[in-house]
C-alpha cells in the first residue's frame, strides 16, 4: 500500500467560505507567516467549537509554562511531533 493511501483525510471548509463563528476564529487560527490556516487547525472547520477548544488548549500550553521561553516551548512541541511521526 502506498503511504498516501494509508493516510486519513479529513474534510475542511475552504478558508474563503469561513463565515459566522469560523470567521471570528480565523484571526487567531491564521499563520502570520503564510497568511493561511494550517491543516492542523483547518480540520476543525467543520466543528467551530472544536477549533475554539484547540486554540484554547494551545494558548494554555504556551502560557502555562512561564519558566520557558516561547522558542523552548516550540522546540518541545517539535520534538514531540517528530517522536509521534507527525509532520506538523
Amino acid at each position: 500500500m502506498d503511504e498516501r493511501e494509508s493516510r486519513a483525510w479529513i474534510g475542511m471548509v475552504p478558508e474563503a467560505q469561513w463565515t459566522g463563528e469560523l470567521s471570528s476564529l480565523r484571526p487567531e487560527a491564521v499563520d502570520p507567516k503564510s497568511g493561511r490556516v494550517d491543516h492542523i487547525l483547518g480540520v476543525h472547520s467543520l466543528h467551530p467549537q472544536g477549533l475554539a477548544a484547540h486554540l484554547a488548549v494551545y494558548r494554555a500550553a504556551m502560557a502555562g509554562t512561564p519558566g520557558l521561553r516561547k522558542v523552548d516551548r516550540e522546540m518541545i512541541a517539535l520534538v514531540v511531533s517528530q517522536t509521534n511521526s507527525c509532520h506538523y
